[in-house]
């Protein structure tokens, strides 16, 4: 795993470096305990360790790495968790407009052990385009969260 978060905090600078932003060791430091965690993490957990180098660490600081690592579309929030995990493919797409949703992405959060499994489906994201067209309305994003049981947990029974 050590070789593919850095691979990903390599991939996530060039990015950065890229649209002009800075990935600085604060936000990398960030992203890195978000890639480690492995599934959604809450700001409060990452504050946590983050304080094991960082002593001084406060709230502030790891709301605004996680503010920046959002708008560059390097992590998602899973709001029903309140907590982030890193974009399956944030290499593979730019942010836009100021937000980090910058393609059509659906989470399955496994209620037994909390994982998170990350798509990007974009008929699940034209269907939503469409439906709010009918109404007259006009998103700024959309994230799906589907609640249930991974295939290892439903599995175990």
């Amino acid at each position: 795993m050590a070789a593919a978060t850095e691979h990903a905090l390599e991939a996530a600078e060039a990015a950065c470096t890229l649209r002009g932003a800075r990935l600085t060791e604060l936000r990398r430091e960030v992203l890195r305990l978000v890639l480690e965690a492995g599934q959604p993490v809450g700001a409060y957990a990452l504050l946590d360790r983050l304080r094991a180098g960082r002593a001084g660490a406060a709230p502030p600081t790891v709301y605004r790495a996680l503010d920046f690592l959002l708008e560059q579309g390097l992590i998602h929030k899973v709001e029903r968790l309140n907590a982030f995990i890193a974009c399956a493919d944030a290499h593979d797409h730019a942010p836009h407009a100021g937000h980090g949703h910058a393609h059509p992405h659906q989470f399955f959060i496994c209620g037994r052990c909390g994982d998170a499994a990350e798509i990007a489906d974009a008929s699940i994201a034209a269907a939503i385009a469409e439906a709010a067209r009918r109404i007259g309305f006009r998103p700024r994003g959309a994230t799906v969260e589907v609640e249930g049981l991974c295939a290892a947990c439903a599995e175990a029974g």
